[in-house]
């Protein structure tokens, strides 16, 4: 995105912060409040977004490209680097970046094992107490100690991407123990995110929270006495929304037509038929008095599994198949499809490098999904260092259309990893984020549906953007009223008075410099982005304080207000 030239809003606004936000704040007790926070959030609601390093449009993709020596990332290339492939940047990882060099830095990540699970983290803090069975206390404690303190960091920037196509939320897991479902759901996700797609897809197939949320556990076969017919919910959403779409496409993304309409991927058909493969799932065990039995994969009741013949996608599982037969082989015709490169790659562009990737860029990390140059189709590790090698993410952003919003929770993930920000209570409460009233309006597993907090192909409509045919995905959970609720919470969160807590530090020597404080903030939290208007107007704030706490946490909330913060290009 960039900062607009005109709002989308309302013609009287302001499109973007003015200069004299610098008087709009009010200090009171060792904090302060953003009175002027209405002109931020109209100012982002008319936010341009895209993406995909301005280059017009192609049929084809281009060839594959292997970077070129280029000297050391400087600074603010590494910070920009981070911020696609991390929760946050930190002083030490961009140092780490500047001394590996991108591809040396992804090489490093790849071979990080996970410190912990989810799950073992639930039953280390005692969540497998019984007086846990049936809620979900402990999720969002285990989401965020990993999110914002992990070290795999590229591990769980993927691991959230993935969490959002391959979607389940909490609320929609009608199961005892969802907190434990749920943790085994992402830790299949975190533990996959650099094996192959296919065996993500397959053990996603298995897992207890997939099968509550979309409702195939205890799927039946047909009965023809009762007229009854197997759950299509998730072979529906597993061709729709996770492997091949709606329409063909070509490797770079763009639709496959006929008469000048697109031509549908699959029918109604083709969803009963592959509806009756995943009949028969039911869960490992009935002793509800601990947990385990939503850690371990499904079973099949070969008394509910259809044995009979099942045709979809132009192929056929033979009648008598067992249930892991049928499961396989439906599988891998799904993953065979033409379709599954450019839409699984695209998706992955978009939540970690810009909303609107060009065909060419789509292309190329696409022929890599197909074929990593050893002949391995779905090599995630393949995938994932072409998407942030790519030139369309390295290169410095320059068209109006680049780049992409930054999601609420790597906003908050963003500032506590920049200043080494840890839980005051040791059990990271922060808690469940959703509200856009008055939290972040994104919480990670509590999507509300299947389909994401946002569509991938949202435009916001009657705007510049949806007129240059461009998609901006996160403005669908972004209005005046979240921005100003998002506003408000990192209020209390920079003056530490949530859970998360730090002591600033890092930056605490230079806060009475507010040209190298604001410099510094600027470099960790916006890749050194920010304008020239707008760091003179976080300066002359931050100058009309002499206290260093509030100086600090001028400079940092204003900075997260930003237009050029919130826009990661």
């Amino acid at each position: 995105m960039d900062k607009p030239e005109s709002p989308l809003i309302a013609a009287d606004e302001p499109s973007a912060p003015q200069p004299a936000v610098a008087g709009d704040v009010a200090r009171a007790g060792g904090s302060f409040t953003a009175v002027g926070v209405s002109g931020l959030a109209l100012a982002l609601a008319a936010c341009d977004s895209g993406g995909g390093g301005g280059g017009g449009v192609v049929s084809t993709p281009g060839p594959i490209s292997t970077p070129s020596p280029a000297p050391p990332p400087t600074a603010a290339q590494a910070s920009r680097f981070l911020a696609q492939a991390t929760m946050g940047a930190t002083a030490a990882d961009i140092a780490d970046v500047q001394a590996r060099g991108y591809d040396g830095w992804i090489t490093a990540e790849f071979a990080k094992p996970r410190p912990t699970t989810l799950w073992d983290w639930l039953v280390s803090k005692g969540y497998s107490d019984t007086a846990n069975v049936n809620n979900q206390n402990g999720f969002d404690n285990a989401m965020w100690s990993q999110l914002t303190g992990a070290g795999d960091q590229l591990r769980q920037r993927v691991g959230m991407a993935l969490l959002e196509m391959l979607v389940v939320g909490i609320d929609g897991v009608n199961l005892s123990w969802r907190q434990f479902a749920m943790a085994a759901y992402v830790d299949v996700l975190m533990d996959t995110a650099f094996g192959n797609f296919r065996t993500l897809i397959e053990r996603v197939t298995y897992t207890p929270a997939m099968g509550s949320f979309l409702t195939f556990l205890g799927n039946r076969k047909a009965d023809s006495r009762t007229g009854s017919v197997p759950d299509e919910n998730y072979a529906r959403e597993l061709m729709q929304l996770f492997t091949i779409g709606l329409t063909r496409l070509n490797m770079d993304g763009s639709a496959v037509t006929s008469g000048g309409q697109p031509v549908e991927t699959y029918t109604p058909a083709d969803v009963s038929g592959l509806a009756r493969v995943f009949t028969g799932l039911v869960l490992d065990g009935s002793d509800n008095t601990t947990p385990d039995r939503y850690r371990r994969a499904m079973i099949f009741n070969t008394g509910q599994h259809e044995t009979g013949v099942s045709n979809f996608l132009g192929a056929t599982v033979s009648a008598g198949a067992s249930g892991a037969d049928a499961v396989r082989q439906a599988l891998d015709t799904i993953f065979a499809h033409p379709n599954v490169p450019p839409f699984v790659s695209k998706q992955l562009i978009q939540r970690l490098v810009t909303s609107n990737p060009s065909p060419a860029y789509v292309g190329r990390v696409a022929a890599k999904f197909a074929d990593n140059g050893s002949g391995v189709r779905g090599d995630m590790q393949a995938v994932i260092r072409a998407i942030l090698m790519d030139s369309e993410a390295r290169t410095e952003p320059s068209a109006a259309s680049a780049g992409k919003l930054r999601e609420p929770v790597m906003r908050l993930t963003s500032w506590a990893r920049a200043f080494g920000a840890t839980s005051a209570s040791g059990n990271w409460t922060t808690g469940n984020t959703s509200s856009g009233t008055n939290r972040l309006a994104q919480s990670m597993g509590r999507s509300p549906s299947v389909f994401n907090f946002f569509r991938p192909g949202y435009t916001p409509p009657n705007t510049p953007i949806a007129t240059a045919g461009l998609v901006a995905p996160e403005l669908q959970i972004t209005n005046e009223i979240s921005v100003v609720g998002y506003v408000n919470y990192m209020q209390a969160v920079v003056n530490n008075t949530t859970d998360l807590r730090t002591d600033y530090g890092s930056i605490s020597g230079i806060a009475g410099d507010s040209a190298a404080l604001v410099d510094r903030v600027n470099l960790w939290l916006a890749a050194g982005q920010l304008s020239t208007a707008t760091v003179t107007a976080i300066r002359t704030a931050v100058d009309s304080s002499t206290n260093t706490n509030n100086r600090i946490a001028i400079a940092v909330l204003l900075t997260m207000a930003s237009p050029e913060f919130l826009t990661l290009k």
